[in-house]
């Protein structure tokens, strides 16, 4: 599409806004600022690079085969980048630790270090973008009966208890060393098939095992702790140990990032009414954006309703500030690159759509009764031109506009992807 004709579309659009009272070229600088981590393990469909490898285990299904998945660091890198280099706005890359690169050597997860990453770190610092970090507690010899962090046996749940003590490490290095402190999430896949007879000791177990990994301090400057809860999972059908209300209890108590997946909850729950509720009692909180079909399936995310009802609340409750935005999805029946590109593009245009609505105005009206003008005036928004604000956003961020950016992932793919046996 010619400069000159998104720029006139935009120039309409523009006063179409202002007549509501949103400044579109206050919303597209507010969206500048707001950054995504973009979740590696899209790339090549949870694989990581430990050199013992092993199944997927943990509730982790990834569905698909589609030609050229990453082997490799540098592939997945390059990947990565290419993906980036297509997405409006700078942005960050979240790491899991079995992605560590340990050139051939057998290093176990109760061994990893800072330089296993610096790899990772050099490339962030070339792109100048952030990472986040997550300890791998799945898919491992010592995870494989269901349970880690509140395992029954001791040695067992020790060893999970040093990884993530070791992740928390290696995330404040990545965070002091790019300047932008890296999140460490803990999730773990702890649970039982059936209804158990014991809820509280592997909660008890859970509680002792987390005090012992957040025993030493960290500069926030570097590192920030999150906890993630979960409802279900394949094997956890009907008992979670670290529940979100576990979770919640801990994060409130300790001052931890409680973080919230939109795909762990009932298929009846959104996580919308969740944001206001728990920013009300911790500070910050983590996102994990995915869409989930019938169950917590993590699909690549669109721009539905649910993403967007997720950014309006964070812009209505004045939240961006307080949430880091990841995405959490892994889809290998499409091309991978693709998969990051929709799903990132989708939640930075629902987070400008949010931006785009005269929210002060809107809350007046609400505090003053008038709901009748509050519904009218959203469904109006619904047909202003919000593309030609779209395209005008990635014109200035240099990033092709619409679909264009799926022809450069096809030109990838013949150049690069292709020659993956």
């Amino acid at each position: 599409m010619k400069t000159e004709k998104i720029e006139a579309a935009y120039a309409l659009a523009k006063e179409r806004y202002a007549e509501l009272g949103v400044d579109t070229d206050s919303a597209i600088q507010k969206l500048k600022a707001i950054p995504i981590s973009l979740h590696c393990w899209q790339g090549d469909d949870v694989g990581g690079f430990e050199s013992f490898g092993g199944e997927l285990t943990g509730g982790i299904a990834v569905t698909g085969n589609y030609p050229g998945k990453a082997r490799t660091p540098d592939e997945l890198r390059s990947d990565a980048a290419k993906a980036l280099s297509l997405i409006p706005g700078t942005h960050r890359f979240n790491l899991h630790a079995s992605y560590l690169e340990a050139g051939g050597k057998t290093v176990d997860r109760d061994e990893i270090r800072p330089e296993h990453f610096e790899g990772w770190i050099q490339w962030a610092q070339s792109l100048g973008i952030g990472l986040d970090f997550n300890p791998t507690c799945f898919s491992h010899a010592k995870s494989a009966d269901g349970f880690t962090l509140s395992h029954h046996d001791a040695g067992i749940r020790q060893f999970w208890i040093e990884h993530c003590k070791l992740s928390r490490e290696i995330g404040a290095v990545m965070g002091e060393r790019l300047g932008t402190p890296a999140v460490t999430n803990i999730w773990i896949p702890d649970g039982m098939k059936d209804t158990p007879i014991d809820y509280k000791a592997p909660r008890l177990r859970l509680q002792s095992a987390l005090d012992e990994i957040f025993e030493k301090p960290l500069n926030p400057k570097h590192n920030l702790d999150a906890i993630e809860g979960k409802l279900f999972g394949l094997g956890s059908e009907s008992y979670v140990v670290g529940s979100h209300e576990f979770y919640l209890g801990y994060a409130v108590k300790h001052d931890k990032l409680v973080c919230l997946d939109a795909g762990h909850y009932h298929p009846t729950e959104t996580i919308v009414d969740k944001i206001s509720a728990v920013m009300c009692h911790v500070d910050e909180i983590l996102l994990h954006v995915s869409r989930g079909v019938r169950w917590d399936s993590d699909h690549v995310i669109i721009l539905n309703d649910d993403l967007r009802a997720i950014a309006q609340e964070l812009v209505r409750g004045d939240f961006l500030g307080r949430t880091h935005i990841g995405l959490d999805f892994f889809d290998a029946s499409i091309n991978r690159i693709a998969a990051w590109v929709i799903g990132v593009r989708a939640m930075i245009k629902a987070l400008l759509l949010a931006l785009l609505e005269p929210t002060e105005t809107l809350r007046e009206r609400e505090l003053s009764g008038d709901y009748t003008y509050r519904l009218a005036t959203l469904e109006d928004l619904k047909t202003l031109p919000f593309g030609a604000v779209w395209d005008e956003y990635c014109l200035q961020m240099n990033v092709p506009v619409a679909s264009a950016w799926l022809g450069d992932v096809r030109q990838y793919e013949s150049a690069v992807l292709s020659l993956r046996a």
